[in-house]
């Protein structure tokens, strides 16, 4: 059982090689098939870690271990509404973290002045479908590259 507690943080250079760490066991696992918003190589966790843009980046740590991984990306691109992402560790899933990394995404998103989100989602990715609905997402019905997209007021 780990004992180590939860953080919700922003990538810093000390969780370079656990961020890469948490990008290759996705890889692994196969979810790169349903998340992948940049490549998941050692290179992007190190721009991750130095990233200083507006968009934002969490990770969700238990000591050094990176288990969950959020973005919400477009403020750079000038975009008003962010787009959100999320990925778990295959290791920490059903644990309710997904929902409550969300909920912070939310909360950071509201706070930077976000009136709306935005997301996608793989159809039969039917976990993340029914967490985004009962996060009040509303679906488009026409797909984007095979996607759903899915947009919450804030």
């Amino acid at each position: 059982m780990e004992t180590k507690q939860l953080e919700f943080r922003r990538p810093v250079p000390d969780l370079e090689q656990g961020l890469a760490r948490f990008f290759q066991d996705l890889e692994a696992s196969g979810d790169t098939a349903h998340f992948h918003p940049h490549p998941m190589t050692p290179a992007a966790a190190a721009e991750r870690v130095r990233y200083r843009g507006k968009d934002v980046y969490y990770v969700v740590t238990t000591g050094e271990r990176v288990i969950g991984y959020g973005m919400l990306r477009g403020w750079d691109q000038g975009y008003a509404v962010p787009s959100l992402g999320i990925a778990l560790h295959p290791d920490a899933r059903g644990l309710g973290l997904g929902r409550t990394l969300m909920l912070v995404m939310h909360s950071e998103a509201k706070r930077r002045g976000a009136a709306k989100i935005r997301l996608k989602v793989y159809p039969d990715n039917e976990a993340a479908v029914s967490l985004y609905r009962s996060l009040g997402y509303v679906y488009e019905e026409k797909l984007e590259a095979g996607q759903l997209v899915g947009y919450k007021t804030l």
